[in-house]
């Protein structure tokens, strides 16, 4: 979208990078716009649609917007009314929050692909279902990659040049980098990605107004904690990134910019987050404390739920549990995909199946690979 840089309020409350490695500070001034924006109302915890949903219904590339057109907005699945409004504002976005709500699915996928739980989408509206209404470790992970998924792509698509509000990061130079080393390049712009994630993700969390000490507001807050966890991980594993220049690559010379790590490490991290996530309930002040006192207070890095996981062995309309039934499992492993575990000492079936492999690869002047098919059949197992 081409609008005028006027009509849009400037994003604020920026955490501070003070050396090589990025650390947010705790604390930042919140934007102007988010008081218009966010209203007091009194929504259920989970509701039934969600922002997820833009990850899985199509959505115009931003050059077929039209300046004003609100109906773009007005049209969009799953968006709370201060999102929607932040959307009216920065619609070429849409996309690419789009981007990152399936980057965080794919990714919850992979890290959960062995637990009977496994991510699994069971709608386009809910995406992930009734289990999201349950305040558990799988619900903070997933709000927390998900936060995650937006920062990624937002920071990317400023250094991609496709957002007109953003471009390279402006990131100051390290202070130890090395004196002839060039501090240039193209960096992720992750401080536009932070915190423009912050405001429309937390958008639909700030504009409830729940009972103080209710269980309405522990999930609120529960859910504000994880989104900046996400956040976080994503700004804490920036780095920099340099390349050689010189005769016959003689390195006689770096040019040096941020750049994001792969969002595979993101996720391995917010899994170790939800392995030590912490119990939480809510106070008559307001606030979270831990149900065991004997754990330290968990940081804004960390990860909370206030509820138990549900039973996902079996399927339960009422959770929204899919259960185990017909999930593979491996009959060798002691882990959680191993079948015992899996299946909840239900049992399982054996079957065979082909599977079709490259093999025998040859590379050929100049300059191809050519593979045979191989075909195998191997022995897989169900659980009943």
């Amino acid at each position: 979208m081409q609008g005028a840089p006027s009509r849009r309020p400037p994003l604020r409350g920026l955490p501070q990078r003070r050396r090589r490695r990025p650390q947010p500070t705790m604390t930042g001034p919140r934007l102007a716009l988010a008081a218009a924006l966010l209203c007091s109302c009194t929504s259920p915890v989970a509701d039934a649609n969600s922002w997820w949903s833009l990850a899985m219904n199509p959505i115009q590339r931003p050059e077929m917007y039209i300046i004003g057109a609100q109906p773009v907005c007005s049209q969009l699945p799953g968006l709370s009314p201060g999102q929607r409004k932040l959307c009216q504002l920065y619609q070429e976005h849409m996309v690419f929050i789009g981007e990152g709500a399936r980057s965080a699915i794919k990714e919850c996928q992979y890290q959960f692909r062995q637990r009977r739980w496994n991510c699994s989408t069971v709608d386009n509206t809910s995406v992930f279902g009734r289990v999201m209404k349950i305040g558990s470790r799988e619900t903070a992970f997933t709000y927390a990659v998900s936060a995650a998924g937006v920062v990624n792509a937002i920071s990317r698509a400023c250094r991609e040049g496709e957002l007109s509000s953003c471009g390279c990061s402006r990131t100051a130079r390290p202070k130890d980098l090395p004196r002839d080393w060039l501090w240039g390049g193209c960096g992720d712009n992750v401080e536009y990605g932070y915190r423009f994630a912050k405001e429309f993700v937390d958008a639909k969390e700030r504009e409830k107004n729940y009972v103080r000490g209710s269980e309405e507001q522990a999930r609120m807050l529960m859910n504000l904690q994880n989104n900046e966890a996400g956040r976080r991980a994503v700004y804490k594993l920036a780095d920099v990134a340099c390349k050689c220049h010189g005769v016959s690559g003689s390195c006689s010379l770096k040019t040096c910019w941020l750049q994001l790590a792969d969002f595979r490490k993101v996720g391995d991290l917010l899994k170790e987050k939800y392995d030590s996530a912490a119990a939480m309930r809510i106070s008559r002040k307001g606030k979270l404390e831990l149900v065991n006192n004997r754990f330290n207070m968990p940081t804004q890095e960390d990860l909370v739920y206030v509820d138990p996981s549900p039973d996902y062995c079996l399927r339960n309309e009422t959770t929204g549990s899919l259960g185990t039934q017909g999930r593979l499992c491996n009959k060798t492993s002691e882990g959680m995909d191993g079948c015992e575990l899996m299946c909840c000492g239900r049992g399982y079936d054996q079957f065979k199946s082909v599977q079709v492999e490259r093999c025998h690869c040859k590379f050929h002047w100049c300059c191809y690979v050519k593979c045979k098919k191989c075909t195998e059949i191997v022995d897989q197992y169900v659980c009943k």
